[in-house]
């Protein structure tokens, strides 16, 4: 028997696709575009370990006429944390490690705020976002892009508090895929960056795939991020700092991202039918561990409703019309994504845009999905545009909300120097507030890009309007302090996260966070109080102090002030809470003028 001709081959490829592709799909994919303003888009189809689709639609870049094609460069970004999985389940097969071993095993200077969950926080645990940990805490180290590397963010987590109690709650997060990437090297001796490319880019042959956020600055066929700034899409320069890879580093393209589809389809069996993973280990992966609470989707994408879902090992898990489904998406500035997989109909679909559009990734892999199970044809663009302004209304009524009931009358009870001085806290690092040219000015030393000019809000609350970074807002934040201790500022302690809000209706239809604090900064804001000592604490002499700095230049507080400090009016009791655990260990809690005097104060964030 003779081999097809090349003629005969394109002809079964071509048959093949109609098969799998809704009627008109190309016609329907340039709908979306336009519609959610998307300038480009790369789509991987996989049917019954075949690749049915891997091209590109649009252009790489607004204004400019080079077209997205099958192997333009995308940020894929939190769908790299299977990939770092994937990792962990290889050396797991080696031996070289066990999921449920204690990660001080492999690490032995980890460390979590509460002892016991340092000694009993696992390898698994690292993935399955159930630590006790809150929403998105500690991204505020990387992202906006810090000077801290990556060691250094690891061994700060012993000053994020819990927001839960360990494994009874899911809250994504980023940072512990990063302590993630740091069990690798300790353990294969080689980088996250190195291990993952060599071992696993290679072998399934991604070859036109990279490893590092930084890759995104290349020259070449590469997908330039957009995003909406003041009202109008445009390009933005890409997320590069390489500190956080090990959670979504990986900048991937439409063929690449098939041939990673076809592997994870078979169950970690490379084309050449050796093994990447073991099939025990490839459906250890999509193993439901940590249950996500189901809500309600708008009215509109009812439809979308799970009967369950849950995280697995760097893949979330949930069903779709009777089926079960594994998927994840990502979010960086300009770059949003989704990879999903039907196993029972042998689906594989992967969407990257270059633009910050979710609504118009799932209007176009659900019409794939809808037809591959079978089911009634649904306007999912008419569903997601009709969300999408649902959730804009919303957010202007929230927004709305708090105009009315701001107090543009009142006044600050201190004049602006009053409230500056250096902030410091063990996880984050220090904020300064100073006054320049007049006006009150906020910096986050370790973070360049969040500085911004202190506006009054009311009362003792003060507005840092979005700073601007091309264009684009990146820091928004309320200091308040209490009218009723109108003392100069000392040491406070800064929140554990920044919250970040803007989510619309489609948001709740992914795994948390999954976006974290790479979400569109141009519609959200991270709120910070931060609390004045009560009155009536002495100062101790700054002769006394042993480890702090010079006298003169320093305000300390003893053990025994802090307890006063938590005792002595009850409003103090959630503004000052004294923190007794540091404040005993470390004497020296401020390094502001000599004039100050207190002991510090609890201070927290919230979403606004």
């Amino acid at each position: 028997m003779r081999s097809p001709t090349p003629l005969r081959l394109a002809a079964l490829a071509v048959a093949q696709a109609a098969a799998v592709l809704p009627a008109d799909f190309d016609a329907y994919v340039a709908r979306v575009l336009k519609a959610f303003q998307v300038p480009g888009l790369a789509l991987a189809v996989v049917k019954d370990g075949q690749t049915v689709l891997a091209r590109g639609y649009g252009v790489r870049k607004l204004g400019e006429a080079a077209p997205v094609d099958a192997r333009t460069l995308f940020g894929i970004a939190s769908n790299t944390k299977v990939f770092t999985a994937t990792a962990l389940g290889m050396l797991v097969e080696e031996g070289r490690i066990e999921w449920d071993a204690p990660v001080i095993r492999y690490l032995p200077s980890f460390q979590m705020w509460d002892p016991w969950v340092t000694r009993e926080l696992t390898v698994r645990d690292l993935l399955v976002h159930r630590s006790g940990l809150g929403l998105g805490a500690g991204d505020l180290l990387w992202w906006p892009p810090s000077t801290y590397d990556r060691k250094e963010v690891v061994r700060r987590l012993r000053f994020l508090k819990p927001a839960t109690s360990f494994r009874i709650a899911y809250a994504y997060d980023n940072v512990l895929y990063l302590v993630a990437g740091e069990v690798i090297e300790s353990v294969s001796g080689r980088s996250w960056e190195d291990f993952v490319s060599a071992r696993i880019l290679e072998r399934v042959g991604m070859s036109g795939s990279n490893v590092s956020h930084s890759g995104a600055l290349a020259p070449g066929n590469v997908a330039i991020p957009h995003a909406r700034v003041d009202g109008v899409v445009r390009p933005i320069k890409p997320f590069a700092s390489d500190l956080t890879n090990p959670a979504g580093g990986i900048n991937s393209n439409a063929e690449d991202m098939a041939r990673w589809l076809q592997v994870l389809l078979r169950d970690g069996q490379l084309p050449d039918g050796a093994r990447l993973i073991s099939e025990k280990t490839a459906r250890e992966l999509s193993a439901l561990v940590t249950p996500i609470p189901i809500s309600d989707p708008p009215e509109e994408l009812r439809a979308l409703r799970p009967q369950f879902q849950g995280y697995g090992l760097g893949l979330g898990v949930s069903d779709y019309r009777g089926h079960k489904l594994v998927r994840h998406s990502g979010g960086l500035p300009g770059y949003v994504s989704h990879v999903l997989r039907v196993p029972d109909v042998g689906l594989g679909i992967a969407v990257l845009t270059n633009q910050e559009s979710d609504a118009a990734y799932y209007a176009v892999l659900l019409p794939l999905v809808d037809h591959a199970l079978g089911a009634a044809r649904t306007d999912w663009l008419g569903a997601f545009q009709k969300a999408e302004v649902r959730g804009q209304e919303r957010t202007a009524a929230a927004e709305g909300k708090t105009q009315a009931v701001r107090d543009t009358s009142s006044r600050p009870s201190l004049p602006l120097e009053g409230y500056a001085g250096t902030y410091r806290d063990d996880w984050y690092g220090e904020v300064t507030v100073g006054l320049e040219d007049g006006k009150a000015v906020i910096r986050f030393t370790r973070t360049p890009a969040l500085v911004g000019d202190l506006e009054h809000w009311q009362h003792d609350t003060f507005v840092a309007p979005p700073a601007k970074q091309e264009g684009r807002s990146v820091l928004h934040a309320l200091f308040e302090t209490p009218t009723q201790h109108p003392a100069l500022l000392t040491r406070q302690h800064m929140p554990e996260k920044v919250h970040f809000r803007g989510s619309t209706a489609q948001d709740r239809l992914d795994y948390g966070y999954r976006r974290s604090a790479a979400k569109s900064a141009a519609e959200s804001g991270g709120r910070f109080t931060l609390a004045l000592p009560p009155r009536g604490l002495k100062r101790r002499p700054e002769s006394r102090s042993r480890t702090g700095p010079p006298a003169g230049s320093s305000a300390v507080c003893s053990r025994s002030e802090a307890l006063k400090a938590a005792t002595t009016r009850s409003s103090s009791r959630t503004r000052a809470n004294a923190y007794t655990r540091r404040a005993s260990s470390a004497r020296t809690v401020s390094t502001v003028p000599r004039r100050r005097a207190g002991c510090w104060a609890r201070a927290w964030a919230s979403a606004w």
